[in-house]
């Protein structure tokens, strides 16, 4: 498929090509394809607000600042590595430097949370390339699909922007490499537990080591932490006091500083009794995962928690979700919503857990491993297990219940569509829900898959059909499907869902230009629906397998699978877009007069429905048919027949395909440059890069020898 086709098939919606492929777009074929923001895009400003209790590290600044200044007239891109034990302060000091330094970067700002404390939980630079492409102000539906084609994208659009970028919490050298701008000047933070000392000989980066805060240092953060005095200075007591027992760690100094803040009638003394026992305690057992300063100062505000409070911050850390809102507390911990947020609220305010964006919490690693710890030793493996069970229907109901009013026509087989939940959004606005939660979902079909809930596994793939298929985002898609045709294998109680999980992998193979294996993958989704007698499904494989060949210029297969498919179909509008795909691959085949036939056969069936927007389609390919035909006046007149409807149905997308069509049906220089034109403006609209070679067209025709003045104009 190209990258401004559309498709309806009998899945359930508009497949979208996510990717450009092999330079083709709609009806052009381009030498090459490259990035195209779009018009009037924002410049980015992705990085979170500083914290407010910064305290320190101006010796780090200071280097900082001279290793700018002093390679000021070096065009090469910055990169400088902050490193240091977990607790230290990284990511807050990457923020506190890129707020002090921002004035200096008019390209824009971009940040990622690369999840890299494990192997298990690194975000794919694919995921993140996906985003700050976004960003940078490409459309989604042109973000290639493929990782190498995004990075080559990123690269060349930041070639001429001074960007600063904060790469947090990154893991390996392989996953920072592809998301550093090439802007002269531009710089990059990344922090990490690791040197990553790979990056020095790559890309010339500086590393900074981050110490732990000296005494005074660490008093003045518990004070502005606290909000009170610290007591007589160079006493010993007071802050100071406190400050020794952190080991100079920021996270260990937060949490201390907060719990004061919180409760009023506590003193330094107690606060100091408190956290020396607790690192006795832990010292003792030997049964801390995180070092002896953050867990003696998380033990003594978890002892401060009510018993949902604290049943909340151990469940929230059995499993390392991106983001935990307050609906999804409230399943995970078994309460109403109002009083998960109050909760959720408590443990911030506590320091146990952030709320890295307005309604979204998540545990520090570190404070994660604690409640990890926690739960195993008070809740146990049993009812730890039910809590996650509990999150995982939660957020299979939600993504059915917003995939739903993004697809409202489409079929579906998982039991939870079969419980219709009251849902006043639009499908903007559920569309906009599953993009936010997309990491979080991602994460609960791998919980669901190490579970072995195999019946949860393959009903979220389902429920994530309408994302993937509009944003993308194929690496989630490929790795999330894969566990979804496993765990349908499964599920021998609904036989049809193994057909239904290959055929939705398959479109993300097909998205990828990977033909070979999306076709693999419908063969098998077609077997597998034939073997169990599902004939819709096995009309959707078959239909599918067409289209796979359809776009690979092998028209009388193609031809041949739309026929199947056909004789499998039940339903009257798939039988109508099945004679429409059958037409397109007729007329692919040089069989002019049967593919008019064919797709007047689908205009009048479609019309018949009715199916607006598919009769204009249909129209815009009888169209097309006539221009292979040479018949350049009967498919003028279909293109504008076409144009007329699809205006009415405001489709962007297809109105700019017409008119680039309807320029190759033009009977003079004049209309043609006219439609050539009109084309290219509505492709950039949509920030597609078929607008620069349309343009090039029309400049071309404007060069031909005597163009100016031309009669026939």
């Amino acid at each position: 498929m190209s990258g401004d086709s559309v498709v309806r098939n009998e899945l359930g919606g508009t497949v979208h090509g996510p990717v450009v492929q092999a330079g083709r777009i709609d009806t052009l074929t381009m030498e090459a394809v490259v990035p195209v923001i779009l018009p009037g895009a924002r410049t980015p400003r992705l990085l979170p607000a500083p914290t407010r209790h910064f305290t320190d590290r101006s010796a780090e600044l200071d280097r900082l600042t001279a290793l700018l200044d002093g390679d000021a007239e070096d065009p090469a891109p910055r990169v400088v590595v902050l490193t240091g034990t977990g607790g230290i302060g990284k990511s807050a000091t990457a923020l506190h430097f890129a707020a002090r330094l921002r004035d200096r970067y008019d390209g824009g700002e971009l940040h990622a949370d690369l999840r890299g404390d494990a192997t298990a939980t690194a975000a794919a630079p694919s995921t993140i390339l996906v985003r700050f492409l976004r960003a940078l102000g490409v459309a989604p539906q042109y973000v290639p699909a493929d990782e190498q084609e995004q990075t080559d994208w990123f690269r060349t659009l930041t070639s001429d922007r001074r960007l600063l970028t904060v790469l947090d919490n990154a893991h390996s050298v392989a996953q920072v490499l592809p998301l550093l701008p090439t802007g002269p000047g531009s710089l990059t933070l990344v922090t990490s537990r690791r040197r990553l000392a790979g990056l020095g000989g790559a890309v010339g980066a500086h590393h900074l080591t981050l110490p732990p805060l000296g005494p005074a240092d660490a008093a003045l953060l518990l004070t502005r932490l606290s909000g009170r005095e610290p007591g007589p200075a160079g006493s010993g007591a007071g802050a100071e006091a406190v400050a020794r027992h952190c080991g100079g760690l920021p996270l260990a100094l937060c949490v201390a500083g907060e719990r004061l803040a919180v409760r009023s009638h506590l003193t330094w003394q107690q606060l100091e009794r408190d956290v020396a026992a607790a690192a006795a305690d832990g010292a003792g057992s030997g049964g801390a995962a995180a070092p002896d300063p953050v867990a003696a100062a998380v033990e003594t505000s978890y002892r401060d928690l009510g018993p949902d409070a604290a049943r909340l911050y151990r469940l929230a850390g059995v499993r390392r979700w991106p983001a935990l809102t307050a609906p999804a507390a409230a399943a995970l911990a078994g309460l109403p919503e109002v009083e998960a947020a109050r909760l959720l609220e408590e443990l911030a305010s506590c320091h146990l857990v952030e709320e890295h964006a307005p309604g979204r919490y998540r545990h520090h690693d570190l404070l994660a491993a604690d409640a990890a710890r926690r739960a195993a030793q008070e809740d146990g493996p049993g009812r730890s297990a039910a809590a996650v069970g509990r999150l995982l229907r939660h957020h299979l109901s939600a993504a059915a219940a917003a995939d739903r009013r993004v697809m409202p026509g489409r079929w579906r087989l998982g039991p939870a569509y079969a419980r219709p939940a009251e849902d006043h959004r639009s499908a903007d606005e559920a569309a906009a829900w599953l993009l936010a939660e997309r990491e979080n979902l991602v994460e609960a079909v791998r919980t669901a898959d190490e579970y072995g809930l195999d019946d949860l596994t393959w009903q979220l793939c389902e429920a994530l059909w309408s994302l993937f298929l509009r944003q993308g985002f194929h690496r989630d898609w490929l790795d999330t499907h894969r566990l979804g045709v496993r765990a349908a294998a499964a599920c021998p109680e609904v036989p049809e869902a193994e057909g239904r999980m290959r055929a939705q992998l398959g479109f993300a193979l097909l998205g990828l230009g990977r033909h070979a294996e999306a076709e693999a993958e419908f063969e098998a989704a077609a077997g597998a629906d034939r073997r169990c007698g599902h004939r819709r499904g096995e009309a959707t494989a078959v239909e599918s397998l067409g289209l796979v060949r359809l776009a690979q210029g092998r028209f009388a297969e193609a031809a041949d699978s739309f026929r199947a498919a056909r004789a499998l179909a039940e339903d009257p509008r798939a039988q109508a877009l099945l004679v429409h795909h059958l037409g397109r691959a007729l007329s692919g085949q040089g069989r002019h007069a049967e593919a008019a036939d064919t797709l007047e056969r689908a205009r009048t069936l479609l019309a018949e429905l009715p199916d607006p927007y598919n009769e204009a389609r249909a129209l815009t390919s009888l169209g097309e048919a006539a221009l292979a035909a040479g018949d350049r006046e009967r498919a003028a007149a279909r293109l504008a027949e076409a144009a007329e409807r699809m205006a009415r149905e405001r489709v962007p997308v297809q109105e700019a395909a017409i008119a680039a069509l309807r320029a190759k049906a033009a009977a003079t220089p004049g209309e043609r440059r006219a439609f050539l034109t009109e084309a290219a403006d509505r492709y950039e609209r949509l920030g597609s890069p078929a607008a620069a070679a349309l343009r090039a067209e029309r400049d071309a025709l404007d060069a031909e020898p005597g163009r100016p003045g031309r009669e026939d104009d």
